[in-house]
């Protein structure tokens, strides 16, 4: 596994051992980040199973200015740190807490998010309930969107909460749903 574009580039990431963790294809984090526009000019990125941290540091290395790692996993922290380090990252955040924890504790912060990744264990989705925290916590920015990554057969709803969803996207056994914030 690798960074696929950006300022670490090339670089090469752990991955948590066994099957608990399912870290994200090289090829599906390059498809995700060419359908967002493949770089960015800041913006915070908030990653709430984060696993071996791939998506996050790829986000960071594409430019985005901060980044929160979440996860529950001892062993998924432990490799995300050592990937933290290995690439000498300065804005990369690591909770190591649940999910629902985590937003608890960012909400106190009040800073919003400009892109979410949801990519839970495939048997724990619950992707709709974690977008409607996230905003009724006021996690979400204004123009943010919150990507999905599921089974292919997995279907979401158009609307979930203040976001619709723009678009979505099959990759071998991996569907990933695009939500933007609804223009009212």
């Amino acid at each position: 596994m690798r960074i696929v574009a950006g300022k670490y580039r090339s670089r090469i990431l752990q991955a948590p051992k066994g099957e608990s963790t399912r870290p994200t294809l090289d090829k599906v984090r390059e498809a995700v980040f060419s359908s967002l526009g493949g770089f960015f000019d800041g913006g915070r990125m908030l990653d709430l199973y984060a696993g071996s941290g791939a998506v996050a540091l790829e986000a960071l290395s594409r430019g985005m200015e901060e980044a929160v790692l979440c996860d529950s996993s001892r062993e998924a922290v432990a490799v995300i740190k050592k990937n933290v380090e290995a690439l000498k990252e300065d804005h990369a955040r690591i909770l190591p807490v649940k999910a629902r924890q985590a937003v608890r504790i960012l909400s106190k912060e009040g800073i919003p998010f400009d892109l979410v990744y949801l990519d839970p264990p495939y048997r724990f989705q619950e992707n709709e309930a974690m977008i409607e925290l996230l905003a009724s916590a006021s996690l979400l920015s204004d123009q943010a969107v919150a990507v999905i990554e599921s089974l292919k057969e997995d279907m979401f709803p158009e609307r979930i909460g203040p976001m619709e969803q723009v678009r979505t996207a099959v990759y071998g056994i991996t569907r990933i749903s695009y939500y933007r914030m609804r223009k009212e």
